[in-house]
């Protein structure tokens, strides 16, 4: 109870679950970038908010609704034999839902059984409705692996393990960051060190998530490793390399936007302060958590 009640007194988790309005949002349109309740849930799950914290559980519940009423207007849909989804989304509310001990709620397991649907032969997924589009996409896999392996903590559920072993062998065969056609980076920023990631990609990441779902040991992550362990700094810690956020004030409309279309065009702008100076608590944490679980460190 002593360290629940210092998580929750840290500053940043404070200000993410600050301002909550009486349906459980935050006052912005639940996804927006990156004030949103859908964001705010995923940095809060991350610094550790407990399981049934009572301002969580409301936002997750209106998470929840809102994602449910997106997906009636922009539902999948199926294009030439896949389905089509923006199943980062999905995973994100799983794996948050799943953390706050809201993983027997039905509609939680409905989302889940849907990830595991949508899921493509090549163990991941993909919201592209080009006819064209056949492989799936690192930005929407990484999240929707991490959320179905953390319902799969909660639950046991044996389908949702199957497509988690997938998943994980989605990225395994890519060593996380190269083609599998050419053998060459897909793309440089995924080798670079940011938090938060929201929605990108990042070798470290997948690292952490591939390590949850029992799968770091494989010889296939040694180089992924081996880039991680050599960002360290001679401190100890690891720095950023880059941002998706920042900090500032964006004009909020008195209606709310779709995220996929006006939103998109705002700056990034954050309730808190990840801190750009000096070392990054949160990427050393997990190259810590990664490196002891792969033995390279004790």
């Amino acid at each position: 109870m002593v360290a629940k009640r210092q998580i929750l007194r840290g500053l940043r988790l404070r200000a993410l679950l600050s301002g909550q309005r009486k349906n459980g949002g935050f006052g912005v349109h639940w996804y927006r970038k990156w004030r949103g309740v859908h964001w705010r849930l995923v940095s809060a799950v991350e610094l550790g908010v407990p399981a049934g914290n009572r301002v969580a559980v409301k936002a997750a519940n209106y998470d929840l609704s809102e994602l449910s009423k997106s997906l009636e207007v922009e539902p999948a849909e199926k294009v030439k034999g896949l389905w089509r989804v923006h199943a980062s989304e999905s995973g994100n509310l799983v794996r948050v839902c799943s953390k706050l001990g809201l993983a027997d709620d039905p509609r939680v397991k409905r989302l889940a059984r849907s990830l595991v649907e949508w899921q493509w032969p090549d163990g991941g997924w993909n919201c592209s409705r080009a006819e064209d589009a056949r492989h799936s996409t690192f930005y929407h896999t990484l999240p929707t692996l991490w959320g179905l392996n953390e319902y799969l903590r909660a639950t046991g559920d044996d389908v949702v393990r199957k497509a988690v072993e997938r998943a994980a062998e989605f990225f395994l065969k890519h060593r996380l960051f190269r083609s599998c056609g050419s053998g060459g980076i897909v793309n440089p920023e995924w080798v670079k060190l940011h938090y938060p990631l929201y929605w990108h990609y990042g070798i470290l990441q997948a690292l952490r998530v591939l390590s949850l779902a029992g799968r770091l040991g494989d010889p296939r992550t040694a180089e992924a490793l081996d880039i991680v362990e050599s960002k360290r700094s001679k401190d100890g810690a690891w720095r950023p390399e880059g941002y998706y956020w920042r900090l500032g004030k964006v004009p909020i409309s008195s209606t709310f936007d779709h995220p996929r279309t006006a939103q998109w065009d705002h700056p990034s702008t954050e309730v808190i302060d990840w801190g750009r100076d000096g070392p990054n608590e949160m990427l050393t944490l997990n190259a810590l958590r990664v490196l002891v679980a792969s033995g390279r460190i004790s």
